[in-house]
């Protein structure tokens, strides 16, 4: 059976078919147009050209967004593609494809497929986070997502930083409207607006990375701020649901050593004596999303 994944992005939409093995038949990227009649035709576009390169109509379709869909109204929230919310995307898909789809979160889109032929392949529960610019997460166990009830099960880039110190409090205003939110702390805005509050520099969290690696003190300790702020907030994660491994997933999960700087600094937030969750680099890059959306549809 080939599985059709479709990751909206907010600047690309990919586009990938899998096999049953997990070999990908067929991959493709798009730039991702603003209106949202243009997004609902590219994907119809996308798949058709699946279908016609592959051969075959006989395929399942799942669709990675931003946000969630409302589960009593249908309509899609919390988008930072503002023009999907308040959208049945969902039904608008399925009227354009003339079949079934599933959609799903994007950052759980990411969970699934590092947890089904990912780097949490061998594990049980698999929490898996992106670090971009924004903070996303999703929950997989046993190879399915776990969505919660009201479908926003993950979403740790909208709980308060843990532990924050005095001068992290209230912390910077999230685009949600809270104070303090990981979010605000731990993606990439969230980065570079810290570095230029503590130094005057203003800087890319990309060019933060590269300056700290030339040797700048100051790019240095935002880092290490960084480290300590992103081990408080998956310690939170561990005493919650204590999953077998964490999979680092986003642009800012390239952070050199990154998974060593957080677990190292686990021990002093996670109520036990050992740490056993493991933290890990995502095995599928950027293309995670798409395959987890195609694995949407489960193996039969």
């Amino acid at each position: 059976m080939i599985r059709i994944g479709v990751d909206i992005g907010g600047t690309k939409t990919e586009v990938a078919a899998i096999d049953s093995l997990g070999h990908t038949r067929f991959l493709r990227r798009w730039p991702t147009p603003s209106p949202y009649l243009a997004k609902i035709e590219l994907i119809a576009k996308m798949v058709h050209l699946v279908e016609i390169s592959l051969a075959s109509d006989s395929f399942s379709i799942g669709i990675g967004h931003p946000g969630s869909i409302n589960p009593a109204s249908g309509l899609v929230r919390n988008s930072n593609s503002a023009e999907l919310n308040g959208k049945p995307l969902k039904t608008d898909l399925e009227t354009a494809l003339g079949r079934p789809v599933r959609c799903a979160n994007d950052a759980n889109c990411f969970a699934l497929s590092e947890a089904i032929d990912g780097a949490g392949q061998d594990a049980r529960s698999v929490f898996g986070i992106i670090l971009g610019t924004g903070v996303g997460g999703g929950f997989a166990l046993d190879g399915t997502l776990q969505v919660g009830h009201g479908l926003i099960g993950g979403e740790w880039g909208h709980v308060s930083l843990g532990w924050p110190r005095a001068d992290e409090v209230p912390g910077p205003l999230c685009k949600c409207g809270l104070s303090g939110c990981v979010e605000s702390w731990l993606s990439g805005p969230g980065l570079a607006t810290d570095h230029a509050r503590t130094s005057s520099k203003t800087l890319t969290a990309k060019e933060i990375v590269t300056a700290a690696e030339r040797g700048d003190e100051r790019a240095k300790e935002s880092l290490q701020r960084y480290f300590d702020r992103l081990a408080r907030s998956l310690a939170t994660v561990i005493n919650i649901i204590d999953p077998d491994v964490i999979v680092l997933g986003g642009g800012l999960s390239n952070i050199p050593n990154l998974a060593d700087e957080v677990f190292n600094r686990l021990p002093a937030w996670v109520f036990s004596d050992q740490i056993t969750t493991r933290i890990s680099q995502n095995r599928h890059g950027d293309s995670s999303g798409v395959r987890g959306a195609a694995w949407l549809w489960p193996l039969e």
